[in-house]
């Protein structure tokens, strides 16, 4: 029986970054956030500040931090953007939650879980944000279900990029 309760996890240890790495790159994801739409229009199908959240939620393997981390970078996102104050905010706690949790149980240092979780988490997000925008709040949210897809999609191929470079800052013992 022991067999078959084995650990899925092959290094339990908790990746350490330094301070500013927890500073400098969720303030760039969200700066590029807010100016990229502005440059690329209405072809800007990517999401850096949860592409961040996820990949510190999945590393540090708290789903407190990563529920912190995922308020935070929604709230913020909201601020920079067009949306009411607080529906990117609900979106990403979620998603920092949920990567979190996941992380404690799965080996993330495998990138195809790394790219799928990124991808279902996106999509997730998503409909959140429609969820929240439509039924709690009453506005009137224009989506379509191919710029959710497409948006999944990039923040997939960012993802695939900026998690190794992001990687590399850790602190290793």
């Amino acid at each position: 029986m022991p067999l078959l309760a084995a650990d899925l996890r092959r290094d339990p240890t908790i990746r350490r970054y330094p301070i500013l790495a927890y500073a400098l790159v969720p303030l760039a994801a969200l700066v590029l956030q807010a100016w990229l739409p502005r440059v690329l229009g209405r072809f800007a199908w990517f999401d850096l500040p949860l592409v961040v959240t996820v990949y510190f939620a999945l590393d540090r393997r708290s789903p407190i931090q990563g529920t912190i981390m995922g308020a935070v970078m929604g709230l913020f996102e909201d601020a920079l953007s067009h949306h009411a104050i607080g529906v990117n905010g609900v979106a990403k706690t979620v998603a920092g939650f949920l990567a979190a949790s996941i992380g404690v149980r799965v080996d993330v240092e495998n990138n195809t879980i790394r790219l799928v979780m990124n991808f279902l988490l996106s999509l997730l997000s998503s409909c959140l944000v429609v969820f929240v925008s439509r039924f709690l709040l009453g506005l009137d949210y224009e989506w379509q279900w191919y710029t959710a897809l497409f948006a999944a999609l990039g923040n997939s191929l960012i993802a695939l990029v900026l998690f190794p470079l992001l990687d590399r800052l850790q602190i290793r013992d």
